[in-house]
C-alpha cells in the first residue's frame, strides 16, 4: 500500500475505473448474448431492436476506451452479419 497521500488516491481512482470498465464490459457481453438467443430462437424482429441496443452499448464502449475502437467495430460487423445470414436464410 502507498504511503503518499496522492498516491492512494489513484489507486482508489484506479479502481473505480476497474470496476466502470467490467460494468461496461460485462454489459457489452450480455447485450451481444441477447441478439444472439433471439437469431437463435428465429425471432429476427426482436434480435433487430436487440441489435440496436447492442450496437449502442458496444460504439460508447469503443469511444470511452474500455474496447478498442477496432474491437467495436468488428463486434458489430459480426453482429450485423450473423443477423443478415440469419433472416436470409430463414426466409
Amino acid at each position: 500500500m502507498a504511503n503518499i497521500k496522492s498516491s492512494k488516491k489513484d489507486i482508489v481512482k484506479s479502481e473505480i475505473a476497474r470496476q466502470r470498465n467490467v460494468a461496461c464490459r460485462t454489459a457489452v457481453k450480455t447485450a451481444r448474448r441477447k441478439v444472439l438467443d433471439a437469431i437463435a430462437a428465429k425471432d429476427f424482429a426482436a434480435a433487430k431492436t436487440l441489435l440496436q441496443a447492442a450496437e449502442s452499448l458496444i460504439a460508447r464502449a469503443g469511444k470511452k476506451g474500455v474496447l478498442k475502437k477496432q474491437t467495436a467495430s468488428r463486434k458489430v460487423s459480426r453482429l450485423t452479419k450473423t443477423l443478415s445470414e440469419a433472416v436470409g436464410a430463414g426466409k
